[in-house]
């Protein structure tokens, strides 16, 4: 206890890079995890497919894959990709966005359920695409909250790429294990308030940018 609260600012900068490394993963896992979720939450939107039988299966179809890798932690995703890419952020980065394209999904889609369904009705009587419906009645009404979800998980990133380090995902998570395994408790101190101030920054500016966007 005297170590964690002793830092040993020597290492301050080795740790500041090692953060930063940890915050640029989870920003790459959650920006490629994007795409994905958008797309595949129209498929697991109830509203959105039709009840036809093959409606149904791709609904439940995407429902239950996005589920299940859900259902996965993104440690265990690093501990795979560890193995398959090699020790290193590039395998942290796959994990988080395996697991973020999961969490996304299930978010966006049920976002999509709540909408009104007014406008695609309205969108409907003119003769509109499928794919116009989802251009001109769908997004609009769901970019801001989607938006607020993607910085949320972002934040989440954050926190969970540090415990994806722990086993070989890179950034912070593995210095902090490094320091820990070697008891420089002063080292662990360190990054552990630096860890925590960062998740307080960022906790605070996406509940402020969530706010804004409710307003919108």
């Amino acid at each position: 206890m005297k170590g964690l609260f002793n830092p040993n600012l020597k290492i301050l900068e080795i740790s500041i890079a090692a953060l930063a490394e940890t915050i640029y993963l989870a920003l790459l896992a959650t920006v490629f995890a994007i795409p994905f979720a958008f797309v595949f939450s129209f498929f697991a939107a109830r509203n959105l497919m039709p009840k036809s039988i093959f409606g149904n299966i791709i609904y439940f179809l995407t429902r239950t894959v996005s589920t299940i890798f859900r259902s996965i932690e993104a440690i265990v995703w690093a501990i795979i990709f560890s193995v398959w890419v090699g020790i290193g952020p590039f395998a942290g980065m796959l994990a988080l966005m395996v697991h973020s394209v999961a969490a996304l999904t299930k978010l966006y889609s049920e976002q999509i359920e709540n909408i009104d369904e007014g406008q695609i009705e309205a969108i409907k009587a003119t003769g509109a695409s499928t794919l116009q419906i989802w251009i001109y009645a769908v997004i609009p009404q769901v970019l801001s909250p989607f938006l607020a979800f993607t910085i949320y998980r972002w934040d989440i990133n954050v926190r969970m790429a540090t415990i994806v380090g722990f086993v070989g995902g890179g950034g912070i998570g593995l210095l902090l294990l490094q320091q820990q395994q070697m008891l420089r408790w002063h080292n662990v101190g360190l990054i552990m308030w630096l860890i925590a101030l960062v998740v307080w920054i960022m906790d605070m500016v996406s509940a402020k940018v969530r706010e804004k966007l409710r307003d919108i």
